[in-house]
């Protein structure tokens, strides 16, 4: 699954971007994710739960790909 995010500011944080985007249903799930190396961002690996992601970047999580879109 391919999901469009729209940012609404100059930022989101990772474990957010999971939750609102669906691929987990609570901030727990998106934690462990990311504890335990199941979420990609731009390609690599990121341990970073509070990561800020940006528009233009990419973040995979279980066959789900999340592309970031800047503010318009």
């Amino acid at each position: 699954m391919e999901i469009e995010f729209n940012l609404e500011g100059e930022y989101i944080e990772l474990i957010k971007l999971l939750k609102v985007s669906g691929l987990c249903q609570t901030g727990g799930q998106a934690k462990m994710a990311v504890i335990e190396e199941m979420v990609l961002v731009d390609g690599e690996v990121e341990l970073r739960k509070k990561r800020k992601i940006r528009g233009g970047q990419i973040v995979e999580y279980d066959g789900s790909t999340i592309k970031v879109c800047g503010i318009k």
